[in-house]
C-alpha cells in the first residue's frame, strides 16, 4: 500500500471516528475563521473542528492531486494538551492521531 493509500485510510478513520461520536458537523463555519494566523487556528475553531474542516479536506487535496506530503508532521501533541484530561472523546481520538502522526515519521516521500 502507498503512503498516500496509508494516510488516506487513517484520514478515513478519524472521520468515522469524529462521525460516530457526533463530533462532525453539518454546516461550514463561516469562511472568516480560516483567517487566523493561530496554529490550528485555535482562535477560531475548537479542536475536532480543526480535524474536519483543515486538517481532513487539506490532506485529502495532497492525496487526490499527488502532491508530496509533509516530511514531518505531527497534530497528537497539540490534541494531547488541547483535549482535557476528562474529555470524553480524548482517549478515542487520540490512538488514531498517533497512527497518524506514525505514518510521517522518517517517512522518505
Amino acid at each position: 500500500m502507498s503512503h498516500h493509500d496509508s494516510v488516506r485510510l487513517r484520514l478515513h478513520a478519524i472521520e468515522s471516528l469524529l462521525r460516530e461520536h457526533q463530533h462532525w458537523q453539518n454546516t461550514a463555519p463561516d469562511a472568516s475563521v480560516f483567517d487566523s494566523t493561530q496554529p490550528f487556528c485555535m482562535d477560531t475553531l475548537e479542536p475536532l473542528e480543526w480535524l474536519q474542516w483543515v486538517l481532513i479536506p487539506r490532506m485529502h487535496q495532497l492525496i487526490e492531486s499527488q502532491q508530496p506530503l509533509p516530511q514531518s508532521f505531527a497534530v497528537a501533541p497539540y490534541y494531547e494538551i488541547a483535549l482535557e484530561a476528562g474529555h470524553p472523546f480524548r482517549a478515542i481520538i487520540l490512538p488514531e492521531l498517533e497512527q497518524l502522526d506514525a505514518l510521517f515519521a522518517d517517512v522518505d516521500d
